[in-house]
């Protein structure tokens, strides 16, 4: 391995081409076809990825298949041929499998005149089957592709499609009555069009960060065999419909609703705003099957069409939180608990639901449900049984690190699994019976791509002085990636922060961590109290303690790694001199604090679209709720700032500590980023340039806040590197 202090930027610019080239996984889905064919059944594992490719700039997205034999029948015997070369899926916004196999629907855009055009496609074995030019029907604007409202759903008889659309905008609608999605049916003349040009300028409230110019949702219906759409009425005018599917009698579907009056917060990252679960027949008949008080998200039908499971958390309070699951008998029409909130988990044990759920989750038996989350330090698969509420993991961290499941079909699980020194592969599995999901057995489908660092898992204790009274006892975690140096070696410590706070890291691929590694530092990925995974506890202790329970854990973990040296495997030596900080969002408040409460301890600090003051960012996030809750105030929409509510804010946030701030800041600013202004960088980037402190900012004007661009990310890992390497005194 090159040192650290000979690493020029073109190498660390190959580096980070070569870690960011592994795909990821985003869907899978299984066709089997029963006969006498190679001794068994065989399976058509179809799958999609994403991958970044960083000589164009550009995220591409591929296709791939494999063929997987269940050798006479015996779920643990399952033989893998080598998989098809991917093709480049180019255009697609959606996709969705019909439920035999036999036919795939893709909603696609191409760009007419520089103008996007949306088709929606059906395919078959034989080709296209049918096109529907979706924006020349003119019934409603931009088909949704987002992870939030988005679904692409077959009918059971596999002639319609169910999916989520912006609704057209009428004439008789203004900015307040906006709140109507069912009476955005399509105007036609030259009354729309005078609309469309009068009043271009109103402003449209949509749902925040990640999904801009999404307002009003309408569900929309495609009939395949004839080729029309309609718009779905009947939906509450008070509710944006999204995370649709159909009955199994193909004449109503399921959808979740979320409150937008009187106004729209942030959505994305959110699992906490008011919500509910409905049913809506075609005629229009619309009811509420779930309560009305809570937020509810991902609905999933049983195979056999009797019951629904559906994720439950509060409203408001933190933006993320332990979610129960909960069932719903359409029979009987009741609602109970299969999984509930895990206050405090014991070590080792189920500590929760965190995530959304798959979109196909169920057993065949539809009695038993699969699904993913969070458990301190790492993601685990779960399976819940319906009838004797018992929740079971099926993954060993051990083996692959974190794990996800994809999709679950006839019992057979595809699941992709990735680890800090390990880059994403998958692995299938049939699931046993009911009561033996413990004995569970893997095949992975390649052999993976293994990186030379060392990975261990920190537990980590408050001290008496920094427990919380009012939660005490609780451990937190952290992930120390170090490279396979000669031993003795003295290494720089970079502390990576997690934001949120409500997330988490996983023992999963991270390009950054990877390639910090690679190039000689050792990183340390903190989960402070508060981090999702370690309980419902945990998450709420940090209500009223930020900027300073959170600063404490992440410097406690600090401390932790350096003083303890099996942390390191021994082989290597964090530099207690060569300690840096970085972190986006709440984590870039966090590390901002660490440098104005520690300033003699981190010698540098690069920070991504930071919370430098909660008071001036109040008015300026789509999460204003989270501003007044962090700080362990309540909210209310027809909440004004006080010079109390407002001082408790400014106390709470780095800004107060910039005169004590040594390291010099590097700030990676985002032009369009709608949950942190770029404000509050700049806020920082004066306070520190008016008392001479080293500061660097990168402004990247078309970003939000992710970063997430292609190079953009390869941009900001340059920087962050060049400039640890300056301010260590490592070039």
């Amino acid at each position: 391995m090159e040192s650290l202090a000979r690493m020029d930027p073109g190498a660390i610019n190959t580096l980070f081409r070569e870690y960011s080239r592994h795909p990821i996984p985003m869907s899978a889905f299984l066709t089997p076809f029963h006969g006498n064919i190679l001794n068994g059944t065989t399976y058509t594992l179809s799958t999609e990825w994403t991958q970044s490719e960083t000589v164009r700039g550009a995220r591409l997205q591929y296709a791939q298949q494999w063929i997987l034999i269940q050798k006479n029948n015996k779920e643990t015997d399952i033989d893998i041929l080598p998989p098809s070369p991917g093709s480049h899926v180019h255009g697609q916004l959606l996709s969705s499998y019909s439920p035999t196999g036999d036919l795939k629907a893709v909603v696609r855009e191409t760009n007419i005149q520089g103008l996007g055009h949306q088709f929606l496609e059906v395919w078959s074995n034989y080709g296209i089957k049918k096109v529907i030019d979706l924006t020349a029907l003119n019934k409603h604007r931009r088909v949704y592709e987002d992870g939030q409202f988005g679904c692409l759903a077959w009918s059971r008889c596999e002639s319609k499609l169910l999916y989520v659309a912006e609704g057209k905008r009428s004439e008789a609608e203004s900015s307040d009555s906006v709140s109507s999605p069912s009476a955005v049916e399509s105007t036609s003349g030259t009354s729309g069009n005078h609309f469309e040009i009068q009043d271009r300028r109103l402003f449209w409230d949509d749902w925040g960060e990640g999904l801009t110019s999404k307002s009003v949702p309408v569900l929309c219906v495609a009939d395949v065999g004839k080729g029309t759409v309609t718009v779905l009425q009947g939906v509450p005018p008070h509710v944006s419909p999204g995370q649709a599917l159909w009955a199994h009698d193909g004449q109503s579907v399921f959808f979740v609703g979320w409150w937008h009056e009187p106004f729209r917060l942030g959505l994305r990252f959110c699992s906490n705003r008011r919500s509910a679960l409905f049913s809506l027949d075609l005629e229009g008949n619309c009811e509420c099957l779930s309560g009305d008080t809570h937020s509810v998200s991902a609905p999933r039908l049983s195979p056999d069409g009797c019951f629904l499971v559906y994720l439950q958390g509060q409203v408001f309070g933190p933006h993320r939180q332990c979610l129960s699951m909960q069932q719903y008998d359409l029979e009987k029409r009741n609602i109970s608990v299969l999984v509930d909130v895990v206050k405090r988990p014991k070590k080792g044990d189920f500590a929760g639901l965190y995530e959304a759920l798959p979109p196909r989750c169920w057993a065949s038996d539809s009695k038993r449900v699969v699904f993913s989350s969070a458990r301190r330090n790492w993601r685990d698969l779960f399976v819940v049984d319906t009838t004797t509420r018992s929740v079971t993991r099926m993954s060993d961290p051990e083996i692959f690190g974190s794990w996800k499941l994809l999709t679950i079909q006839n019992d057979l699980m595809v699941v992709h699994c990735s680890h800090l020194n390990e880059a994403p592969r998958l692995a299938v599995a049939f699931l046993p019976s009911a009561g033996l999901e413990a004995e569970v057995s893997w095949d992975p489908l390649d052999e993976g791509h293994l990186l030379g660092v060392a990975v261990d898992i920190l537990d980590v204790s408050p001290t008496p002085q920094e427990e919380n009274p009012e939660y005490s006892g609780l451990d937190f975690g952290a992930l120390l990636v170090t490279s396979h140096l000669p031993s003795g070696t003295k290494v720089p410590l970079v502390v990576f922060v997690h934001g949120g706070p409500h997330s988490q890291f996983f023992t999963e691929w991270n390009v950054t961590s990877a390639g910090l590694a690679t190039l000689g530092f050792a990183v340390l990925m903190v989960n402070y109290r508060g981090s999702t995974g370690f309980g419902q506890d945990s998450i709420l202790s940090l209500t009223g303690n930020i900027g300073s329970q959170d600063v404490k854990d992440v410097q406690r973990a600090v401390l932790t790694a350096i003083s303890d040296q099996n942390a390191c495997q021994k082989a290597v030596t964090l530099d207690p001199n060569k300690v840096v900080v970085m972190g986006g969002s709440h984590g870039g408040f966090l590390a901002c604090h660490l440098i104005g409460q520690y300033p003699d301890f981190y010698k540098a600090c690069v920070v991504r679209n930071p919370v430098i003051n909660a008071a001036t960012l109040l008015g300026t996030s789509d999460i204003v709720d989270w501003r007044y809750s962090c700080v362990g105030l309540p909210y209310s929409f027809n909440q004004l700032p006080t010079p109390e509510a407002l001082t408790t804010m400014l106390q709470k946030s780095p800004i107060t500590h910039v005169p004590q701030m040594k390291a010099p800041v590097l700030l990676l600013l985002a032009g369009k980023d709608r949950r942190v202004s770029p404000h509050q960088g700049l806020e920082l980037y004066r306070a520190l340039r008016s008392r001479g402190s080293p500061v660097r900012l990168l402004w990247f004007e078309e970003d939000g806040h992710s970063l997430d661009r292609v190079d953009t990310q390869a941009d900001c890992f340059l920087n962050t590197v060049l400039w640890f390497q300056q301010h260590l005194y490592l070039q």
